[in-house]
Formats: structure tokens, sequence, C-alpha cells
């Protein structure tokens, strides 16, 4: 079986930020998002993988997965951004005919890729596909299931919705699907919509079973989705390692990673939290749920609940929660402020209050 990730697009939500970079680029505890999908695909025994790739962005994509730890057989496809359908209908060729997983590579979920296929394998539906059980589904696409799981209709971000289950940016397709892609009309959106085309499967009576995730699904899209993938990794998968310098006068506490050639002086970290290579922090607490990124420079400051990214600075700043700064960013407070600050500042910004 093969994998396609879809790592193109413009990322709109997540602007400023992805101006300088894809949305599947950005990292969480300091590795991309696209990472934790490869680790994803490497772990159910996956070996070739084509990445759907903007003709903007692409070259980004391929020198970030070209260290490729996981062992993958590479295939990078160009696209369009003219919807989910129309990645798999210009993958036709390197998926030939048999049956391969799709996956947004801006998703991250709690369960393993391996059981979706094993449910596939099962099942002999044409079509697998996750859901969870969301409050506004009004967002989303959304699914009506029988008792047994079994797929009946697919809606896209209905006012009326029929069930509170929505589509997860992860799927198993049969070779079926092809047919369906190239039959289906564009949306009012000028997209070829993936629910389009399965519902065009449940329409000739192919069959398209459901799996139901019980833990979490993260569309990192969206600034506060992005922290809270942030905060969803560090709490799970981050343990405690110290490889940087800690002065004495320092305090580490809890489960918290220390990057090669980081300095801690004089200051407090609290887990679940990462400190990035070769990044220097000074009189400072670091709350938990904080990504401090490679080169990152803090002193006299107050984080927690944020995600810095390569080289950003944060001097003086008195107290700084639920925050992306980008790149070399620099953020400085002159005056006292009582107030939490609640930034998103993009790369190469300079913030000074």
């Amino acid at each position: 079986m093969k994998a396609i990730v879809l790592a193109g697009g413009r990322g709109t939500r997540l602007r400023p930020l992805t101006y300088t970079m894809p949305k599947q680029l950005v990292p969480v505890a300091n590795r991309p998002i696209l990472y934790y999908v490869m680790d994803q695909l490497a772990e159910a025994g996956l070996e070739d993988v084509g990445v759907i790739i903007s003709l903007e962005t692409g070259n980004q994509i391929k020198e970030a997965l070209s260290p490729n730890p996981w062992g993958f057989r590479f295939t990078f496809i160009p696209q369009e951004p003219l919807g989910l359908a129309h990645a798999v209908k210009v993958a036709r060729d390197f998926l030939g005919d048999e049956p391969f997983v799709m996956y947004l590579g801006d998703n991250l979920i709690g369960e393993k890729v391996a059981s979706l296929m094993e449910s596939f394998g099962k099942s002999g539906a044409d079509a697998l596909i996750f859901l969870k059980e969301v409050k506004d589904p009004r967002r989303f696409g959304v699914a009506e299931v029988d008792a047994h799981g079994r797929v009946l209709r697919l809606v896209e971000k209905p006012k009326e919705p029929p069930s509170n289950l929505a589509l997860v940016g992860v799927y198993v397709f049969s070779p079926a699907i092809h047919e369906a892609v190239c039959s289906i009309k564009p949306s009012w959106r000028g997209e070829l919509e993936i629910t389009d085309a399965i519902q065009w499967l449940l329409d000739r009576g192919y069959q398209v079973q459901s799996v139901v995730l019980k833990s979490w699904w993260l569309d990192t899209g969206k600034k506060d989705d992005l922290l809270e993938a942030n905060r969803v990794v560090l709490d799970e998968w981050v343990k405690r390692e110290v490889n940087g310098e800690v002065e004495e006068e320092s305090k580490i506490v809890g489960r918290v990673q220390i990057g090669e050639g980081a300095q801690v002086k004089e200051s407090i970290i609290r887990g679940p939290a990462v400190i990035g290579r070769g990044a220097l922090v000074v009189r400072s607490f670091i709350g938990p749920y904080t990504t401090v990124g490679n080169g990152c420079y803090i002193e006299n400051s107050v984080l927690e609940h944020c995600l810095l990214l390569e080289g950003a600075r944060v001097v003086g700043v008195e107290r700084l929660e639920d925050s992306v700064i980008g790149r070399n960013a620099y953020v400085a407070q002159g005056r006292q402020n009582s107030r939490a600050l609640r930034l998103m500042v993009g790369d190469d910004a300079e913030v000074l209050l």
C-alpha cells in the first residue's frame, strides 16, 4: 500500500507565519507538523509516499524532507490548489491500481494510522474514513452512519448537521476512488471536494466504512489550534532530557527537554516544555506548554503556553501567554504592564511595547 500526503495549499488561516513557510512546516515541540505525519506512516510500515506540493512552497517541503530518517521512497507531485479530490487525480500515475492512504499534512491525530489500515483490510470496503465527534459540526464535512459504522451520506458544512461526526483528514481508499474523482464536478469554491467523491461512491452502491476516533484530532490551521497541538504533543510525548547547560541558580521542574548548546541562567523552566538547541534563557520563567525554538533568546520575561520559532527574541516582557512568535522576530516591553500579552507575530517582525 502507498500513501499520499497533502503538503500544498496556501495556509491563509495561519498568516502571517505562512507568508514565509508552508503551514505543514510550522514546528510543534520544535519539529515540523509534517514530521509527525511521516512518523505515523513509517510506524504503519508504509514505504512509498507521494507528497503533494504547491509550486510556491514545494522546494521548502522537499528540503525539509531531504534528511528522510524514515527511509521512504518519496515522489513529489506538484498540484495547483484545486481541492483534495484533485490531489488524488494528479497522483493517479503514482498510486497505480492499489489501495492507498491519504493524509492531510497539517493534521495530527492521537491514534495510529496502522489501526485504520487494519480496519480497512478487514472491512472489505471501498473507502474507510476517520471521524471525530465535534461540538460544532457545521464547520466541517459531516458523516451520517448506521449502527455498524457504515457511512450513509456525507454533507459539507451543513446548516442542519445529520450528526456530530466530522471527517478527519485521514482516509484509506480502494482504486474505485479514481473513477469518482474523475466524475465529480467542482464545488462552488471551484475545487474538487473529497466529500463529493466519497458521496459519488455511496450513490453507486460502493461501501464506505468509518472509524470514530476515541483520541484527539488537531487541525493546525489556526493560531489557537497550533498552540493546542503544541500543548498536546508536549503533554503526551516530551520526556525529561537535559543536554544543555543549566547553571546552579536555575531550576528545572518536571518534563523538560533542553537541547545541545542551550544555556539556562538564573531562570526557572517548568515542564512540559522544550528549549531548543543554542537557545539562551536569562532571568526568566518558562511555564508549562511552551516551546522555545533553536537559537532563541529570552531575557527578564515570563512565558507560558507559547510557541517561539527559531531565532525569536523576547526581552523584558512581564507576561506573555497563548502566543506564537515567528522566526527571528523581536518582542520587547519597555514599560510595566500587569496584563498578559497574547500575540501572533510573523517572521522577522519587531514588536516594541
